[in-house]
Parts: structure tokens; C-alpha cells; sequence
């Protein structure tokens, strides 16, 4: 008997999946919740989110229930505020035992990001087996703690158990986004969507969902040096804070008010705050600019698509530059820190996606990384610790 028979005999289990926060944390959760309806159909999944986060509205577009809580991120610089901030960690964790209560899952998903915390915590002290899965190459303090009490931590490099037990680690990889692993979109039709040439080398700047202040004023510093490169194409995402800096920014260079998405004196620009179909943005690029979130690396490693990697200095553990770090070694990424960004970050991208030679090579070492299973993979352990606690009761 197969694995997915033997998950389809598990009756309608329950599973909570929570955490978010960002794209970087949403996405992979979706493509779990995805993996598991597919090994078994009438599972019952609930998210559990932070309220007036991004989740709160990405996760019922993809057809789930979600249920929000009160948490909050610690203020590292400003130590006062976190007052208020515990009391919402108190809040959140008496709503996360009554979600407990009410919806009696069988199993919890963590997938990072501030809800994460009191909802696995709650679901540990009742007894209901927990997996998290941790997505960077060095683990934030949430997961540490959540570790203790967890049955399985699903993770996406080698070497994790340095902070992890090493008989609950399973190498699974970060799970991406469904359109993403079906991606079948062709270079000429990832071009003409954005209405560019496809012919013409094309850079895409990412700076994931809520934008990259670095990356959006050194675009904006630079919009002369892209007007002097007519051979090369640009897909520019700002992020939704952005966005109307950024046009002020190219009005005020060009002298024309940008309407959609284009201007007509920087025909090799598209810029816009969000891009839906990213299968084809990623199909028009010869060469990615990005942040350092785990969930964008395991999308570069899929694709197999060139990539330089400017990390985020704002997150915790800077874990970003160590997820950098870890494919530069491997010759896999190009690495700009995000200081040197405004100074070097275009020059090395205009110079990057103009050798051939070198873009196939970042190209056949990024894709060396990939795991594409790693949906599948994590669904399978959730659903095998429901039977696991089953076959113990």
C-alpha cells in the first residue's frame, strides 16, 4: 500500500498550520496546506495568522479559514514599547488555547512568524503533536524554543543541528509556490507580459511583498545608468510602501507622470508594486536581484535562475546574510552587502547578466541546491505524526 493510501485512511484529520507575516512565511504555508489536501482530500485545515498582517488576506484568496491573533514582533530599539506588546503575547496565548479547544487538531504546523509562537505553544501543552519547519540556514530564537517540545522540525539546509535535536531533523527544503513548481510559461511569453523584448537581456529586481528600502533607492538613484543601457530590460517590484515614491522618483527624473506601469522615455522599465504572476516574471529574467528571504532562495534554487543576493540588515539573527553566505560559498549567488548596495549593486548586476558564461554557471549551481518535494515531503510528516498518535493511543 502507498503512502498517499495510507494517509486517505486517516478520517478527516484536523491540522492547524500558523505563522506569517511576510510572503516569505505565507507562501510555503499554502503550498503545505496544498500538499496535504492532496494526499488527503477532507482534511480540515485551519491558519492561524496575526492579526492586520498580509496572511489575514492571502490565505482565505487561497480557499482557507484562517483565524487571527493579537501578537506583535519585539521592538529591539525602543525596549518601552514592549508592554504592549506583552500584554498582546498574553492575549494571543489565551485566544490560541481556546482555538485549541474549539477546533481539537490533531496536529500543528509552524511555519515561523509572530503567531506561530503562542499558537504551537498551546497545542504543545495540550498534548497535540507539533512540527515546525524552520526555512533559514540559521534558526530564529521562536523555533529554538518551539524545538524543545516538537516531534519533527522540517528543515531547508544541512548542518541545523547546531540548534536543533538531530533525531527530529528531516531535510525537506522550503516549499514554494505551486505555479511556480508547474511553471511552463516561456521566455517570449514572460517578456510580452510585461511588454518588453524578448530579445533584450532583462534584470528582475524583487523586493519581496512589502519592498526593500535599499533596493528601491538604488533604483531610483540609478534610473540614469538604466535610461544608458537601451540593451537591457528591467522588471522593477517595488513593494506596496514604495510605490508612489518610486513614481515621484521617475516623474521627477523624466518629467512624465508614470501611469500602469510604464513611461515612455524608459521603455526597458516595468515597475509596479506587485507582481501576481511571477512564473512570468521569472521566465522573462536572465538575472535576479533580491533579498535573502528563505522562501525566495528555495524559488531561485527551483528555477535554477542566476541571482545576486542583497540581505536584509533588519531581521532577527541577521539570518538573511547568513542564507547569502551559505549559497555565495557554494558559488550559487552572487552576495552585495547592503551597505555597498547604492555603489555597486547595479554595476554588478549590468556586468553579471552580460557574461553568458557566468550566468550559466550561477545558473547550474543554484539549481544543484533544490528540493522540489519539500511540500510533499512535510505534508507526509504531519499526516504520519497523526497516525503516530493514533497508533499510540
Amino acid at each position: 500500500m502507498d503512502k498517499k493510501t495510507n494517509h486517505n485512511t486517516i478520517a478527516a484529520p484536523r491540522i492547524i498550520v500558523s505563522g506569517g507575516g511576510t510572503g516569505g512565511h505565507i507562501f510555503p504555508a499554502i503550498s503545505i496546506a496544498n500538499a496535504l489536501k492532496e494526499l488527503c482530500p477532507d482534511a480540515n485545515i485551519l491558519f492561524v495568522g496575526a492579526e492586520g498582517r498580509m496572511e489575514m488576506q492571502r490565505v482565505p484568496d487561497a480557499g482557507y479559514r484562517i483565524i487571527g491573533l493579537p501578537v506583535a514582533g519585539f521592538d529591539r530599539q525602543h525596549l518601552w514599547k514592549n508592554v504592549a506588546v506583552l500584554v498582546k503575547l498574553l492575549r494571543s496565548q489565551l485566544k490560541a488555547r481556546r482555538i485549541v479547544r474549539d477546533f481539537r487538531p490533531q496536529v500543528a504546523v509552524g511555519v515561523g512568524g509572530y503567531a506561530s509562537g503562542p499558537m504551537l505553544k498551546a497545542c504543545a501543552m495540550a498534548g497535540i503533536p507539533t512540527l515546525i519547519q524552520e526555512q533559514n540556514s540559521y534558526a530564529g530564537v521562536t523555533n529554538k524554543l518551539l524545538a524543545k517540545q516538537a516531534a519533527k522540525i522540517c528543515v531547508a539546509y544541512e548542518g541545523m543541528e547546531r540548534f536543533f535535536p538531530a533525531d527530529k531533523i528531516i531535510l525537506t527544503g522550503n516549499p514554494v509556490r505551486q505555479n511556480l513548481r508547474d511553471n511552463r510559461a516561456t521566455r517570449a511569453e514572460g517578456a510580452a507580459h510585461f511588454g518588453l523584448d524578448p530579445q533584450k537581456k532583462t534584470i528582475l529586481v524583487l523586493g519581496g511583498s512589502l519592498g526593500a528600502r535599499t533596493l528601491n533607492r538604488t533604483m531610483e538613484a540609478g534610473l540614469r545608468t538604466i535610461l544608458g543601457h537601451p540593451e537591457v530590460q528591467f522588471i522593477w517590484q517595488t513593494g506596496k510602501i514604495y510605490i508612489d515614491e518610486v513614481k515621484q522618483a521617475i516623474t521627477a527624473f523624466t518629467g512624465e507622470a508614470v501611469r500602469n506601469v510604464r513611461v515612455a522615455s524608459l521603455p526597458n522599465l516595468f515597475v509596479s508594486d506587485f507582481i501576481k504572476h511571477m512564473d512570468l516574471a521569472y521566465a522573462a529574467a536572465d538575472l535576479v536581484v533580491s533579498r535573502a528571504g528563505a522562501g525566495s532562495i528555495s524559488e531561485f534554487c527551483l528555477l535554477g535562475k542566476p541571482v545576486i543576493l542583497v540581505p536584509s540588515p533588519n531581521v532577527a539573527e541577521d539570518h538573511q546574510t547568513k542564507n547569502a553566505l551559505a549559497l555565495a560559498q557554494k558559488d550559487a549567488a552572487l552576495y552585495v552587502k547592503d551597505a555597498d548596495a547604492p555603489q555597486q549593486l547595479l554595476d554588478t548586476a549590468l556586468q553579471a547578466v552580460a557574461d553568458d558564461a557566468r550566468l550559466q554557471s550561477l545558473a547550474g549551481n543554484i539549481g544543484r541546491l533544490a528540493l522540489p518535494d519539500a511540500a510533499n515531503a512535510i505534508a507526509r510528516e504531519v499526516l504520519g505524526l497523526i497516525g503516530g498518535k493514533e497508533d499510540r493511543q
